[in-house]
């Protein structure tokens, strides 16, 4: 008996039940033993799970953290213990860090898992029977009833008036009436309305279906092997930083290869002081800094984007929403509200617009002018009483459409509760696929009143009167077309429309009147959010492109995308199928919108953007739409009414699922990524400085002043200590504060980083080597002039020293000059710079002097360190102003 791959909706009743060898009296015990043993349980499985050492192993094998551990060990070896203690302090706190966000990723599958664990009802020897659902087989009969949970894929064998909620699967929240009939042709998941699913819920009515797919064979388990097979690329920041890590590597051996002959064979220092000094500049080369201010930067980036209702569940992808050039968004919930509200009114003959949203207040708009809701009311009134939902504290119980009505008629002081005190219910007839309407009977002061609510066409079918002026009127039959003409209009502007009648007296048999009175059209819309607009606006601005990928119908997404300034531009499923995937990739380019797509479609429109070089950004909310999640650049789930399957898979949470918090949280990471570059610029800039310094001072020291350099015991131009001390103060506090600099003003102006541009671009290198040479040359003239005139080489360096460190200060200030920052915008540097001077000057004024061999500075040196200051600054300028010519 094979079970895969059946087209089991195509099939009639019979020849399902016959083809899966069980009956309507269901399996017996023995045979569903067997056939548990056959197919195995109903559970999904487990993917290969990275153990948690693993996961915290793999934390360490950036090339940038191994070379700081090792420059650590070096530290700890010639007793520079502070240094040593801060790095590895630094690579835990990262290790860490990372291991917990990248543990709760691997959880994507166990939530599966969970879901799957309920009761199910079955016929087994011909009775009910509740078993776990694990143990539900292939052929089994499940019964289905209200608020209950499907245990298995199945197809149906018998329905009463029953709905199923799909959106697990699908992503759209209105339920889906169920059939038996057998379907003709191929059917997309959402319109395979003879069958159900694992996972998803009954909403209304009952019924009984034939097991045909358990575990893994069942949609949800598909999901579950592609999520398995989906593999997480590494954002190309993460390729950056182990490219970094690398390059870092190679010029650390070349600066030891380096310094150590150059400062034993013209400096005449001893072996031991040359190779101090070329790990500790070796040690300086690399910027220890970085990967704390990274985390740090990305860490209180997601604080402030979770008060903007974005939860990101793993750091590195904020800097990949810097990137982003294509978001794919539903429409449900994200552009839109997700609740269905009144918009249009056809009564009496004429049109009235419905103000106020989902709010109980709100105006009835007639050619231009607000009209007295009491001219509406009788048809008001219909669609309060014959309606089952309740609003209760602003949420819906029960459907969204009949919720839609209820609001409606509180506009106009029309209270359910109220009403139904007037109005007694005494009879209903609940809506079904079949009669396509729903009729509730009432008794009001000893008269009996019935209402009906359908669909126009079937209702006007069993009307004979229209309401007109108060009294009933003849429907004849050029009214009646004008009246469907009306509905066509409706839902050519994407309104989901209802028809509404009465009869004075009892309906006694639903679809069998013929007198009714037909009162008019009620048409619904679940609206575009008021914000969304100007937000897709300011993403097109920003050269963000937005795509709406939606399961609902072509004029529906056409007409939403119309308000929100989509182009007209509109792709079916089934033109999408036609495509083969170098035609998508193609057309992929010029579609604004897709329509009536799975989320099988989702992941070829994706995997088509992404061929093409886009960073796309993705939404989801369904269990199939896991696996689109995780292989986006940005996987966003919602977290309102997203499955935790989808939230497990993705990479950032919207918690309000509204579209606004995308944009704000494009601009956080765009904020984010200009941070990064800011203090990978300054840090970089002042290590490159450093080599410069020593490199050719070395060189050029010796020569001049073989003298002095070669009978000092400690002749070098900057002491281990030192520069493991200016290292610790500019990678530390002033770096820091880098990472929580505000963004700039016109960061939504931009266009999106290039896939392919790497963090430190052709400028910021000609800069980080352009400004650590603008760093010597001012540097080396000070220094050997302070030891011609002083004679004193602890005094020049000292000077040397403290001139590097206040030099850095200020490159802090010209690097964040290009982002029209003042020095005022961001308290937490001001006071990083104050404290980093502030140490250096207890580092010169206080017995510490001794341990770092400087000594205390007179006013004439200060004058030399201003007169640098002043050079350099200038010299900086000037270099930018290059910068901008050549760039």
């Amino acid at each position: 008996m094979n079970m895969h791959d059946k087209n089991w909706y195509n099939l009639s009743v019979e020849d399902v039940i016959r083809k899966v060898n069980s009956s309507v009296s269901g399996l017996s015990t023995d045979e569903a033993r067997k056939r548990l043993e056959i197919y195995g349980k109903n559970i999904i499985e487990k993917g290969r799970r990275i153990s948690r050492l693993e996961i915290f192993i793999s934390q360490f094998k950036d090339f940038l953290i191994l070379i700081l551990l090792v420059s650590a060990i070096i530290s700890f070896i010639f007793q520079e213990y502070i240094e040593s203690y801060l790095i590895i302090a630094i690579v835990i706190a990262n290790g860490i860090f990372g291991f917990i966000q990248d543990w709760k990723a691997e959880s994507s599958i166990e939530a599966l898992q969970r879901m799957a664990s309920v009761d199910a009802l079955v016929i087994r020897d011909g009775k009910k029977k509740k078993i776990n659902a694990e143990e539900v087989v292939p052929g089994d009969i499940i019964i289905l009833e209200e608020g209950s949970q499907v245990s298995a894929d199945a197809r149906l064998i018998e329905v009463y008036n029953l709905e199923i909620d799909e959106s697990p699967l699908t992503g759209e929240s209105i339920g889906v009436s169920k059939i038996v009939e057998p379907l003709r042709g191929y059917r997309d998941l959402p319109d395979r309305k003879n069958m159900v699913f694992k996972y998803t819920n009954v909403i209304r009515g009952r019924g009984k279906a034939v097991v045909v797919g358990t575990g893994m064979d069942t949609e949800i388990g598909k999901v579950a092997k592609k999520l398995q097979e989906v593999e997480k690329e590494e954002t190309p920041f993460q390729r950056e930083l182990n490219s970094l890590g690398k390059k870092l590597g190679i010029l650390t051996l070349g600066i030891c290869a380096f310094i150590v002959p150059l400062s034993i064979f013209l400096q005449g220092t001893t072996p031991f002081n040359a190779f101090l000094t070329a790990i500790a500049l070796a040690v300086a080369a690399v910027p220890e800094g970085l990967p704390a201010v990274i985390t740090l930067s990305l860490a209180l980036g997601t604080r402030k984007m979770v008060k903007k209702n974005s939860l990101v569940r793993r750091l590195s992808v904020v800097e990949s929403l810097g990137s982003v050039d294509v978001i794919c968004t539903d429409k449900t919930g994200t552009l839109t509200e997700n609740r269905m509200v009144v918009e249009k009114i056809f009564f009496n003959e004429n049109t009235f617009d419905v103000t106020g949203g989902f709010s109980s207040t709100g105006k009835f708009i007639k050619n231009g002018k607000s009209t007295d809701p009491k001219e509406l009311e009788i048809i008001l009134i219909s669609g309060v009483l014959c309606n089952n939902s309740e609003i209760q504290d602003n949420d819906i119980i029960g459907d969204p459409t009949e919720a839609a009505l209820l609001i409606s008629g509180e506009k106009a002081g029309l209270k359910k509760e109220i009403l139904e005190r007037e109005y007694k219910r005494i009879r209903e007839f609940p809506f079904s696929s079949e009669s396509k309407q729903m009729v509730t009977v009432h008794e009001r002061d000893g008269e009996i009143m019935s209402f009906v609510k359908g669909a126009p066409e079937v209702i006007l079918d069993e009307c004979k009167w229209y309401w007109k002026d108060g009294e009933k009127k003849l429907l004849t039959k050029e009214k009646r077309e004008e009246f469907l003409k009306k509905n066509d209009e409706f839902a050519k502007h994407a309104l989901r429309v209802l028809g509404f009648a009465f009869k004075d007296g009892e309906i006694k048999d639903i679809g069998k009147e013929r007198e009714l009175v037909f009162l008019g059209l009620q048409g619904m819309i679940d609206p575009p959010r008021r914000e969304v607009g100007d937000a897709i606006g300011i993403c097109r601005d920003a050269g963000i492109r937005v795509i709406m990928v939606t399961g609902d119908n072509a004029t529906t997404a056409k007409a939403i995308g119309k308000k929100l300034g989509f182009e007209s531009n509109v792709m079916t499923v089934d033109e999408l199928k036609n495509l083969s995937e170098d035609e998508l990739r193609r057309i992929v380019e010029r579609i604004d919108i897709f329509a009536r797509v799975s989320p099988a479609d989702k992941l070829r429109i994706l995997n088509a953007l992404k061929d093409n070089g886009h960073i796309v950004a993705m939404t989801g909310d369904g269990v199939n739409d896991a696996p689109a999640l995780k292989r986006a650049d940005v996987g966003i789930s919602m977290g309102i009414r997203g499955t935790d399957v989808a939230k497990q898979a993705s990479d950032m949470i919207l918690l309000d699922d509204n579209f606004i918090s995308i944009k704000d949280a494009i601009a956080e990471g765009r904020g984010i990524f200009d941070n990064i570059r800011k203090f990978v610029n300054y840090l970089l800039s002042a290590n490159m400085g450093e080599i410069f310094i020593v490199f050719f001072g070395v060189l050029i020291g010796g020569f001049l002043f073989p003298h002095e350099f070669g009978s000092a015991s400690h002749a070098l131009i900057l002491t281990p200590v030192m520069l493991l001390w200016i290292n610790l103060l500019t990678d530390g506090l002033p770096a820091l504060a880098l990472g929580v600099d505000p963004k700039a003003k016109d960061i939504m102006k931009r266009k999106p980083r290039p896939k392919d541009e790497p963090v430190i671009n052709k400028r910021m290198m000609f800069s980080i080597v352009g400004i650590g040479a603008v760093m010597a040359i001012i540097s080396l003239p000070i220094f050997f002039y302070s030891i011609k005139m002083d004679k004193d080489l602890i005094k020049a360096q000292t000077i040397l020293f403290t001139l590097i460190i206040t030099m850095e200060m200020v490159r802090i200030q010209a690097i964040r000059s290009r982002y029209n920052l003042s020095i005022f915008s961001n308290e937490w540097l001001i006071l990083a710079i104050i404290s980093s001077l502030s140490l250096q000057l207890i580092v010169l004024y206080t017995p510490l002097n001794k341990f770092f061999r400087v000594t205390p500075l007179d006013i004439n040196s200060w004058i030399i360190i201003f007169i640098g200051l002043v050079i350099f600054a200038i010299l900086t300028y000037l270099f930018v102003k290059i910068e901008d010519m050549i760039f």
